[in-house]
């Protein structure tokens, strides 16, 4: 297959790079405006928006609201990513890399930083001593939470972005990419049909980091890929995403920080339980 393009000794950022979040790429860090982070009553402070790894961690905060953990509480604040809430001064100082999720823990003397999805999942797991298993199990959750957080760029930024978001599709890049994805629901896929979760007979952080990646896909959530990618095939993942999907936990957790999508599957923000309850059409349809 024969290309137009001829790389040049020398890159350089000539022009924004196109596509949907063509805005939110660039080869630099470090914040573009001052703006400080708003700050509610809870300890825990979630800057983020309801994206697949977004989804994550305000999952996560209702399961363990859900156990009984009167301190997982939080107020989750809306990143609007495009249109650079995340390159904020106050954003860069929670998570230097400006990518959503961040998390503020303001219950100690001093506040605590955490960012990465996973990392935030294994700092409350510890923090609240819930949703991680003990012994082997431990070692076969975290070892399924840092295979999520390899994968997931070969998912998301690869064929996520090729197939879906790409301003021009070529073959080459989404064969790569497809042939990866339907590889890495087939190794979920395998592991599934051995235990009920993939630390085996409990329910974990290595199952709250997989399942908005590859229980969307299965579910049809992501990319409109579900039919292309032929996922009926996975039925291992596809039982365990059907589970998963039903807790009520999630349920919640999927619709924080979300502002598009049917409006009863929003809350722009969220700052107390009752806020699931209480929404009304004016909260649901606020603009930026």
């Amino acid at each position: 297959m024969s290309s137009t393009y001829v790389p040049p000794k020398v890159w350089t950022w000539e022009q924004p790079s196109g596509g949907k979040f063509a805005s939110i790429n660039r080869p630099i860090a470090g914040p573009t405006h001052e703006q400080a982070l708003p700050v509610g009553h809870h300890p825990l402070q979630l800057y983020s928006l309801a994206t697949p790894n977004g989804q994550k961690v305000s999952i996560m905060l209702e399961e363990l609201l859900a156990l009984g953990h009167a301190g997982a509480e939080y107020d989750a604040w809306f990143i609007n990513i495009g249109k650079g809430d995340q390159f904020s001064s106050g954003f860069v100082e929670v998570n230097p890399n400006s990518k959503i999720p961040a998390l503020m823990d303001r219950s100690g003397p001093e506040p605590v930083r955490v960012f990465e999805s996973g990392a935030i999942l294994l700092y409350l797991a510890e923090k609240f001593g819930a949703l991680m298993p003990q012994g082997a199990a431990r070692a076969e959750a975290l070892s399924w939470l840092f295979w999520q957080m390899g994968s997931a760029p070969y998912v998301g930024g690869g064929f996520g972005h090729f197939y879906a978001y790409a301003p021009e599709k070529f073959e080459y890049p989404i064969n790569r990419f497809t042939m990866e994805a339907k590889r890495l629901l087939d190794v979920l896929n395998r592991r599934l049909g051995e235990a009920r979760y993939l630390a085996g007979d409990a329910y974990s952080i290595a199952d709250i980091a997989a399942f908005p990646w590859y229980g969307g896909l299965v579910k049809g959530w992501l990319y409109e890929a579900a039919e292309f990618l032929q996922v009926q095939e996975y039925t291992h993942v596809i039982r365990w995403a059907d589970e998963i999907a039903a807790r009520p936990a999630v349920v919640r957790g999927r619709m924080v920080n979300r502002a598009s999508g049917p409006l009863e599957g929003q809350l722009r923000e969220r700052h107390d339980a009752s806020d699931f309850e209480l929404r009304t059409q004016d909260k649901l349809e606020q603009k930026d």
